[in-house]
Formats: C-alpha cells, sequence, structure tokens
C-alpha cells in the first residue's frame, strides 16, 4: 500500500489524503519548471552567465540586459508556461468526459474552432493581438466544436472511436474555412495569420501574460475542484448517478473549462497542436492518483513541453525565431500514431 500524507483543516471539517508519490512528483516538476524557465532566461541570440541575469531581474532595471531578460525573454517565457498548462489541463478535461484517451483539444477540433474564431476576428479587422475580442471569439469557436463532439458522447450514439473520427472530421472542415478566409484576405493580414496559426510565442508581452492569466486563475482551479468527477464518471453515467455525483452540472463545469482553457490558450499563442494529447499520458505514466492530482501534474507538464519547445525554435536555429508549434507537433503527431495503435490493439 502506497504511503499518502493526510492534511486537515482545523476543526477536521475538511481532510485531504495525497498520496506521497504525487507530493515528490509535484514538487520535483515544479523544481524542474522553476530551472528550466531560469536557464531559458540564460539563453538566447546573446546566452547571458546565471549572476547577470539574477541581477537583472531583481537590480534596479536600467541598461540593456535588464531591457532583454524583464522585457523580451521573460513574459515570452512565462506564457509558454501558462498556454502550456492550459492546454495540458483542458487534454485531460477532454479525455475525462469522452472516455477517450485521444480526445486532446486538437485532435476533436476545439483548438480548430478556437482558431477559427480567432481568424475570423483578425481578417474582418474587428480585433488584433492582445484584443480582449480575441479570447471572446477563441472560446466561442471552441465552444461549438465542443457542443457538437459531446452531444454524441451524451447520447452514446458512437463509439469512441468514431468520436476521434468525427471530431477529425469537423477539424478538417474547419480548417478548410480558415484556408478560405485567409486566401479571401489582404497578404499582410494572410501572412500575420499563417505565422499565428502555426503557434507562434514571438513577441510576447506583458499584456498578453496579463490577458491570459485571469482566466487560467479562474478556471484552473474550478477544474482541479470538480476533476474528481471524472473518476465517478468513468464508472458509465448510471453509476455516477447512483453514487450521488452531480452528473450533469459537473460535466457542463468541467466543459467550460476545458473550452475556455483551450480557447484562451489558442488566443495568446496561436493553433499549438497535440500538448493536449501529450501531457495528460505523460502525467498518467508519473502518477498513480485521481484525475485532481492528474489535472495538476498534466498542466506543469503541459507547461514544461511548450517551455522547451519554445526555446528550442528560440536558440536552436540562430538567427531564425521559429515557431514552436513546429517542435510540438513534430513530438505529437507520431506520439497519436502510437497511441491509436495502442487503442487498436
Amino acid at each position: 500500500m502506497s504511503r499518502t500524507l493526510v492534511l486537515r483543516s482545523p476543526g477536521e471539517r475538511l481532510a485531504l489524503r495525497l498520496p506521497l508519490r504525487t507530493v515528490a512528483v509535484v514538487g520535483g516538476l515544479l523544481a524542474l519548471l522553476t530551472a528550466s524557465a531560469f536557464a531559458s532566461l540564460c539563453l538566447g541570440s546573446h546566452p547571458t552567465d546565471a549572476a547577470a541575469v539574477w541581477h537583472a531581474l531583481i537590480g534596479p532595471g536600467d541598461g540593456e540586459l535588464s531591457l532583454i531578460v524583464r522585457e523580451i525573454r521573460l513574459p515570452r517565457i512565462l506564457l509558454a508556461i501558462l498556454v502550456g498548462a492550459a492546454l495540458g489541463a483542458a487534454g485531460l478535461l477532454f479525455q475525462g468526459l469522452v472516455r477517450n484517451p485521444l480526445a486532446s483539444p486538437d485532435v476533436i477540433g476545439v483548438t480548430t474552432g478556437a482558431s477559427a474564431g480567432a481568424v475570423l476576428m483578425l481578417v474582418l479587422g474587428m480585433a488584433g493581438r492582445g484584443s480582449p475580442l480575441l479570447p471572446a471569439a477563441a472560446i466561442a469557436g471552441a465552444f461549438l466544436v465542443a457542443v457538437c463532439i459531446l452531444v454524441l458522447a451524451w447520447g452514446r450514439r458512437a463509439s469512441p472511436g468514431q468520436l476521434i473520427l468525427v471530431g477529425v472530421g469537423i477539424a478538417s472542415a474547419l480548417g478548410a474555412l480558415i484556408t478560405l478566409m485567409l486566401v479571401m484576405s489582404p497578404d499582410t493580414t494572410a501572412m500575420n495569420a499563417y505565422l499565428w496559426l502555426a503557434g507562434s510565442l514571438y513577441a510576447a508581452q506583458w499584456g498578453d501574460v496579463a490577458g491570459l492569466l485571469p482566466w487560467l486563475a479562474l478556471c484552473l482551479p474550478l477544474a482541479l475542484g470538480r476533476a474528481r468527477h471524472l473518476d465517478v464518471m468513468a464508472m458509465g453515467d448510471d453509476v455516477a448517478t447512483g453514487l450521488g455525483s452531480a452528473l450533469h452540472s459537473s460535466r457542463l463545469i468541467l466543459l467550460l473549462c476545458g473550452v475556455v482553457l483551450s480557447g484562451t490558450a489558442v488566443a495568446f499563442a496561436g493553433g499549438l497542436s497535440f500538448i493536449g494529447l501529450v501531457a495528460p499520458h505523460i502525467a498518467r505514466s508519473l502518477v498513480r492518483s485521481g484525475s485532481t492530482a492528474l489535472t495538476a501534474v498534466a498542466a506543469m507538464v503541459g507547461g514544461l513541453i511548450l517551455l522547451y519547445a519554445d526555446l528550442v525554435g528560440r536558440i536552436g536555429f540562430l538567427p531564425r525565431d521559429l515557431p514552436a508549434g513546429i517542435f510540438v507537433a513534430g513530438i505529437g503527431a507520431p506520439f497519436f500514431v502510437y497511441q491509436l495503435h495502442r487503442l487498436r490493439r
């Protein structure tokens, strides 16, 4: 039997039991995430030693190095962590809701719907990068696709494998619509949108971090609080209802959290793919706890994946700065084929 850590509130009205392995994994991931972020601050077109970077962070804030560290590298690193965390957590929520290990936001078309809504705003000139209308449009597009997918899941009219095929079909249709909008738009708009669709964190600013952080601060704790219901849902709707789970309200809240997390991530970082697929599987290999701990671990793993992908795109091909989405897709596509092979077996 695995050892656990029990936390009790004053008066012992509330108690939380955490397996020690989960505590160790979460602590290790937090340490790795912090160390990786600091290492990324030191690397770039002008590599800097750690002592100078630390002084630039805590110093008075003048000079070229402080500008590079504080205004160029730091917001980009924080945005990568936040976007990756949002996609990782959203991927685990959708996999639990659809009951399919391949049901990541991009595979079932949710992020494509978010991209379609955001591109529509960009093409019409109604919103630019950093505009509050862009997350709203992305969330609306993601929500429409998610509703179509989950209506099939709830109605039991399709098997898990068929749901994936339906999602892939919806994503393909929306991809064609996005291409049509870009072809019909001016060249400058199309070029900017293509770069954004590749999943780039280039020129990230503090305004992007400030725009994404409230959505993440709202939805991630709410998802963590309701994620335990995914464990009961996995047993079937009848069993979940019999055990007293608030099935419909929990499902709706988790759906909204997944849609908002994936939609806002797309709005601020573009059409990133496969993070929501890979991060939950890595999380399950690290911990054996329930969905609450898995959601937190998947969020941290997603942040690490995007942080490293952006770092490779930023320093691996100097003087070019390549979109992080290229490297995420390079890892995620073979992983998707591998999981599909396992599902067939």
